[in-house]
């Protein structure tokens, strides 16, 4: 995959997601490319496309997969989409820590 998932910048780090709702369970199942070839991490959660359900549980598997605070993250993008752009409070080192963490799933599978 090109470029790094976890992109820091003056308004914390981005990272793009590719979210399947009613899945069997809440995982970060991997990393993949758009079309585009874009690198973005690919997750699941067993919530419903409705009335935010499936955002809110996906941000709360993020928080805990990541160990940071719910308040931590937020979707800046594709609210409403299956695939969304996260925006996490943070710096380059915290950034970094992501990458290392998405670099351990990839070694997993």
């Amino acid at each position: 995959m090109a470029g790094p998932l976890f992109v820091a910048g003056p308004r914390g780090i981005r990272v793009t997601i590719r979210l399947t709702p009613r899945a069997r369970r809440n995982a970060v199942t991997g990393r993949a490319s758009d079309a585009g070839g874009a690198p973005l991490l690919k997750a699941t959660v067993t919530a419903v496309p409705e009335r935010g359900a499936a955002n809110e549980a996906l941000v709360a598997l993020l928080a805990k997969s990541w160990r940071l605070p719910k308040s931590a993250l937020a979707i800046i993008g594709g609210a409403t989409d299956r695939t969304k752009l996260i925006g996490i409070d943070g710096d380059a080192a915290l950034a970094a820590r992501l990458e290392a963490w998405a670099e351990a799933l990839a070694a997993k599978d």
